[in-house]
């Protein structure tokens, strides 16, 4: 074999490498939920991820089963306290550290946690003033510890943004500038992404004569909108590309951006909910994520956490029920993984 196909072989060798790595979870997540009564045993879950090839876990507090579960599974966690207990983290140290050594101190040797994230969707709730000092006590918590490069965000709704369309026109609310701010400043010290919910269903159902549904399920063959000169095919990039405005426009630009939430629900909102929307929102979102960043950041590739592992019937009717890829029973819903 001459040197010259050996060089060739070894480049086609780590391309297909790249290739795989791309569909091969690790950037991608589903949202695991336990908002029913008729859910599996963690165990089963954790087994349910590991066959569907899903490596990543957003959960939203700690459940102790669950991290129990995961030891050992090479799955990684992204969790964070309750939104209710924001405020007392924020305001003492001693309870930001009694949260690191009850829910992740015990786990640390055999789960990996990926991120922390202060705060669900609590922009601009009550707690939106404490999340800032909140992520800084559990970031001393975590570095006395000798855990100090997990990274601690938070997570953002669509709403935070007063204005998303079109995309270079992303601003965030006057109303929580300051805070987005502050929160931006601890993000750019620890080189950490912002976590964002973004959901195309919801834009298109409230407003389906403006909204196309090709446009909301990547099946557009021409752009939709043309803003400053870039081509938006699909509404995930815009509602992206909204927030990368945002943060331009508050100076901090350089902060990465992970979908802690996405999906297309299968039932409760006909006919904007079916199984043919879902399957084909999801199946697109994933080759879409998985290839290319959206028109502002060409080059970055989204981290994203699909919603969600399961259909919940304990959540609220019936919409918020139908999110799921699985049954409580663990059938699929459809096929996709």
């Amino acid at each position: 074999m001459g040197p010259r196909f050996s060089g060739f072989l070894f480049s086609a060798m780590v391309f297909l490498t790249q290739l795989l790595s791309l569909t091969d979870g690790r950037d991608i997540g589903v949202c695991y939920g336990l908002n029913g009564n008729n859910l599996p045993s963690p165990g089963d879950v954790i087994n349910l991820y590991k066959t569907s090839g899903i490596n990543n876990i957003r959960l939203y507090q700690p459940y102790p089963e669950v991290l129990e579960a995961a030891r050992g599974s090479g799955i990684s966690l992204s969790m964070g306290p309750r939104n209710e207990d924001i405020q007392s983290l924020a305001k003492d140290q001693s309870a930001a550290d009694a949260w690191v050594n009850t829910n992740i101190v015990p786990y640390k040797d055999d789960v990996q946690f990926k991120l922390i994230t202060i705060g669900n969707e609590a922009i601009s709730g009550q707690s939106s003033s404490y999340i800032p000092d909140a992520m800084n006590n559990i970031m001393n918590s975590l570095a006395s510890f000798g855990l100090g490069t997990t990274k601690v965000t938070t997570v953002v709704p669509m709403n935070a943004l007063s204005t998303s369309y079109p995309p270079s026109d992303g601003a965030f609310g006057s109303d929580i500038t300051s805070i987005m701010t502050s929160i931006m400043a601890i993000l750019a010290l620890q080189d950490s992404p912002l976590l964002i919910n973004v959901y195309p269903y919801f834009a298109y159902a409230s407003d389906p004569t403006h909204i196309p549904l090709d446009y909301a399920l990547f099946t557009s063959t021409a752009p939709v909108v043309v803003d400053k000169g870039l081509e938006y095919y699909n509404l995930f990039d815009g509602m992206v590309d909204a927030f990368n405005a945002a943060l331009d426009k508050i100076g901090f630009g350089q902060i990465t951006l992970i979908v802690a939430e996405t999906g297309w629900p299968t039932a409760g909102n006909e006919p904007y909910t079916s199984v043919a929307n879902a399957q084909t929102y999801n199946k697109n979102l994933l080759n879409h994520v998985t290839q290319k960043g959206t028109p502002k950041r060409p080059e970055y590739i989204t981290p994203t956490f699909f919603f969600e592992m399961f259909n919940e019937d304990l959540k609220q009717p019936t919409v918020e029920q139908n999110f799921g890829f699985f049954f409580p029973n663990m059938n699929p819903v459809y096929p996709f993984w």
